[in-house]
């Protein structure tokens, strides 16, 4: 039977954040009035003893957790260590503590950095374990895996019911812009809008553009989680995605001709310069969204050109000031 999250007392960790505040919003337009955000500045969720308080404090039956500590492959390669321990402490904890107390759903959120770097495209949700993820973000990727391994091991000996899902990239309104850990479409969108504001005569984009990527509406990504929330009860891993490629150098054009600040094919010549001592990445990401079809009865609905234009107007009416 499908869960009825209206009933549920529900924390929300990263409920916040970027994709957590959509989460949010969409659950109390199911009509849940028990939404709880637990606050880094009130509880530290990689210390066992702060994840055991929030327990205590805020009694939740269903868990969403979203907190991440992520960045784009810069901040990535800055920081493996700290994106390993932050991101797999935290699973490590909230999951223990739903065990020991008999939580009714416990919802996990992965990330398609868990997936081997030379994963057949489009990726299937069988490939995960067929090879070692991209060295710039596999620390992250491995402590996202290994969570789903947690919940698999405590849903078959102690029946913790779960779910467990791997977005693709995100990106939309509420994005993080801060050019040192943002992802690609934010990072480019507010190079394009500032370059334009200060008249520059170019922008400086990581790579050789020939890697290429999918990306999903946080909106979209919303709903699909809160689906497997609904519908899975144990951490069979689902992709959520929309099953559109794009290289980031087409990537690059687009969001260039959208924002104005190059519309044709020699501005983009003129104005795009390619730092190719930067690495590219993963080299290609595109998901197979079957299975999330089938067992969420989920697929995208937001348009690429749709949801990056309203994500360009939302950075315009709310420009980055750090």
């Amino acid at each position: 039977m499908p869960t009825d999250l209206t009933s549920a007392r529900i924390v929300v960790t990263g409920g916040a954040g970027f994709l957590g505040r959509v989460v949010c919003e969409k659950l109390a337009a199911r009509g849940c009035r028990e939404v709880l955000v637990p606050r880094q500045r009130d509880f530290d969720l990689t210390r066992e003893a702060d994840v055991s308080r929030m327990y205590d404090e805020l009694k939740p039956t269903v868990v969403l957790h979203l907190a991440a500590e992520v960045g784009g492959i810069g901040a990535n390669m800055m920081n493996p260590g700290r994106y390993f321990f932050a991101n797999m402490a935290m699973a490590l904890h909230l999951i223990e503590q739903a065990r020991a107390r008999g939580l009714e759903k416990f919802v996990q959120v992965g990330t398609i950095c868990a997936y081997p770097k030379h994963t057949p495209v489009p990726f299937k949700e069988e490939d995960l374990w067929n090879g070692y993820p991209e060295e710039t973000n596999a620390p992250y990727g491995v402590a996202k895996k290994a969570a789903m391994v947690m919940l698999d091991g405590y849903n078959r000996q102690y029946g913790l019911k779960s779910a467990y899902v791997l977005p693709v990239n995100l990106y939309g309104p509420g994005d993080n812009f801060n050019l040192t850990t943002s992802h690609v479409i934010p990072a480019l969108i507010r190079k394009c809008v500032e370059a334009q504001k200060s008249r520059a005569d170019h922008i400086v984009c990581w790579g050789t553009g020939s890697a290429s990527r999918e990306f999903l509406y946080v909106d979209d990504a919303a709903e699909g989680i809160l689906r497997a929330a609904e519908e899975m009860d144990q951490p069979v891993p689902v992709n959520l995605g929309t099953s559109m490629e794009i290289t980031i150098r087409d990537l690059v054009h687009l969001i260039c001709r959208l924002t104005g600040f190059a519309t044709t094919p020699e501005e983009w010549e003129r104005k795009i310069r390619w730092d190719t001592t930067k690495p590219d990445g993963q080299p290609r990401r595109m998901l197979d969204t079957k299975r999330a079809k089938q067992l969420l009865g989920w697929q995208a609905r937001v348009g690429f050109e749709e949801g990056l234009a309203n994500t360009i107007a939302w950075y315009r009416e709310h420009p980055s000031r750090d």
